[in-house]
């Protein structure tokens, strides 16, 4: 199945026909529309949320927020069956991004994202929901889970990931690339080193798909408006952007166009803000700014809100970053993987597999642990324990794994300076490394023929319990 939604609108209707959404009425910019995210994304069955009747707002103006944070949402949103467990719902998706061909954007005339135009001295930010999300935050921040686009002056590649956007006063904001390797900072860095201001385009309330491609680790010169094309097997429709030629999202909810200034000639004090680790990693520092010349918008906006909140609460249901993995285990050779998934975050790989001879879990989790961003743990479990249920594997742990003999340690392993564990000392001077623990919970591959039978079901039993009686035992 293909994903079933044109736009945020459509895709929001198709939740709310799943019984997937609820909505909220009244609820303030100011830390209670973060709060009512944060709590929702913890409980049992997160529902994706949609406030209105904002505060200070103009009647219409809409914020939605845990999108794709539930399983099913993430499926819908991929065009996969919303009913599959877990890890077949990953299976799934591996399997089709393998297959996935790129699709380039297509020009229309059919622009909803110009339906409203506040220009040059008319441009007011704060005429936009702009939330500010945790209650230690620098400020307010339109930009959580928004795309920012920009084109390499070279190539004319066009860039469009996800960099969190702070707003400063009523025409200024600010965009965090977080490092220097982000490929919206490499491009804006080409245009700095000329002396000029590099055209950018922040789209606040993209389709899921776009979402999704703007968080993958996509190589250089590729397009995420290309694969979002893919996601969704038909061209992203798109519109050149007045002010910078960009071919921006034609049914974007906002969009906000103008130039990131040569940095750090100029900058603002950006931050902090409540990073995925359920932290705040770093106290205020400078960033570029943003000068927006235009905003654009459509009639009743709705702000895509995706704001990094305490694990294990994560923007996507799916850890599409374990599906890669998975593919890499796959792509080097190592045989029997039967799953992968990620908890906490990201921050636990755990790894399935058949083992088929002596050191095959410790060369998978070595793989793991080379490829793994910022996790500081990688577990290997036998094929008859899911991965993606982290009772299973620490049922595992506790039972097939012995601390003196099955745990391993991998020193100075790639980290990031979002890390909360690294001081502030070593993340100014670029030392972004940490060690890694990972813990074989197989049974040891001597003793696989005479280890003691398990009572539990296996997890084809079990999928078919559920497949069966579901309906008379799930909410």
């Amino acid at each position: 199945m293909d994903p079933d939604y044109r736009d945020l609108r459509d895709f929001i209707e198709l939740i709310d026909r799943a019984g997937e959404l609820k909505r909220v009425n009244g609820a303030k910019l100011a830390y209670e529309i973060g709060g009512i995210t944060e709590v929702a994304a913890g409980l049992p069955h997160c529902p994706a949320l949609l406030f209105d009747g904002i505060p200070g707002q103009a009647s219409g103006n809409r914020v939605f927020t845990n999108a794709t944070v539930g399983l099913r949402r993430a499926a819908l949103a991929l065009g996969i069956d919303p009913a599959l467990p877990p890890l077949e719902a990953l299976r799934a998706w591996m399997e089709r991004r393998a297959d996935l061909r790129l699709i380039p954007p297509e020009q229309t005339s059919d622009v909803p994202y110009m339906e409203n135009a506040l220009e040059d001295k008319e441009v007011d930010l704060w005429r936009m929901p702009c939330p500010i999300w945790h209650p230690g935050d620098g400020g307010a921040y339109i930009g959580s889970g928004a795309l920012v686009m920009t084109r390499d002056p070279e190539s004319g590649w066009v860039n469009s990931s996800i960099y969190r956007v702070q707003v400063h006063d009523a025409q200024r904001v600010t965009i965090q690339f977080d490092h220097k390797g982000r490929h919206g900072a490499m491009i804006a860095r080409r245009f700095w080193d000329r002396g000029e201001g590099c055209p950018v385009a922040v789209v606040c309330g993209q389709d899921p798909a776009l979402f999704i491609a703007g968080f993958e680790y996509l190589p250089e010169g590729v397009a995420e408006l290309d694969f979002a094309g893919a996601i969704k097997q038909a061209p992203v429709p798109v519109h050149n952007g007045p002010r910078t030629g960009l071919p921006i999202p034609a049914r974007a909810e906002i969009v906000l166009e103008g130039m990131l200034l040569p940095f750090p000639d100029e900058s603002l004090p950006e931050g902090p803000f409540g990073e995925f680790t359920g932290y705040y990693a770093a106290d205020r520092r400078p960033a570029p700014v943003m000068e927006v010349s235009a905003i654009y918008h459509r009639n009743d906006p709705i702000l895509l809100g995706s704001p990094p909140l305490k694990p294990p609460r994560f923007h996507f249901g799916l850890p599409f970053r374990a599906a890669s993995l998975w593919s890499d285990l796959e792509a080097v050779g190592v045989v029997g993987i039967a799953g992968v998934w990620q908890h906490v975050s990201q921050l636990m790989t755990v790894i399935a597999l058949k083992q088929c001879y002596a050191g095959h879990a410790k060369r998978a989790a070595l793989i793991a642990a080379a490829n793994s961003y910022m996790g500081r743990i990688v577990v290997v479990v036998d094929d008859d324990v899911d991965p993606s249920n982290l009772a299973d594997v620490m049922w595992a742990v506790t039972t097939r794994a012995e601390p003196s003999e099955d745990v391993d340690i991998v020193r100075n392993a790639w980290s990031s300076s979002l890390d909360p564990r690294i001081s502030m000392a070593d993340r100014d001077i670029g030392l972004t490394s940490h060690s890694k623990m990972i813990i074989d919970a197989c049974i040891p591959f001597q003793h696989l023929a005479d280890y003691p039978k398990t009572s539990a079901l296996s997890i084809e039993e079990s999928n078919a319990v559920l497949a069966r009686w579901g309906s008379a035992i799930l909410p």
